[in-house]
């Protein structure tokens, strides 16, 4: 006698396939069963003066006429630097003796400026509140003439 070629395993696993694609034909049809027509007029949503989302039109007497010259697509550039020989003060947040290189951090804007050894007048360490000028590098503004303030 030959053996079964299909073991209980193989058929409680086929079972399940065939549950499972019964439930999911069910749940199709209980959809198309319950599906509503969906009208132009169910589907409109606007969108009140304070960006809410409603389903009344808005008022046509509130409305604002706008012209597409005042819309600004990006966000504006920073103000940068002018690079001009007013002194400014700041406080020196970090300076490296051995490498001869620092920032300084201008009172004012707020703004970390490169600083190298080569333009100091006096020599600074960090935390020292300094007097400097700036100047356009290659990287972004450089302070120049930079020394202790008094």
């Amino acid at each position: 006698m030959a053996k079964s070629q299909q073991t209980w395993n193989k058929k409680d696993r086929e079972q399940k396939k065939q549950k499972k694609k019964k439930a999911k034909e069910q749940r199709k049809e209980e959809r198309k069963a319950n599906a509503t027509t969906a009208d132009s007029e169910n589907m409109i949503a606007y969108v009140d003066e304070y960006g809410n989302l409603t389903s009344t039109p808005p008022d046509p007497a509130k409305k604002i006429k706008i012209s597409a010259e005042n819309i600004v697509i990006s966000v504006p550039k920073r103000e940068t630097l002018e690079a001009t020989d007013v002194i400014r003060n700041g406080i020196v947040t970090y300076f490296n003796d051995s490498k001869g290189y620092g920032f300084i951090r201008d009172t004012e804007t707020q703004e970390s400026i490169f600083t190298h050894i080569n333009e100091h007048i006096d020599s600074i360490k960090e935390n020292d509140r300094v007097t400097f000028q700036i100047e356009r590098g290659q990287k972004g503004f450089n302070a120049v003439k930079v020394k202790l303030a008094t």
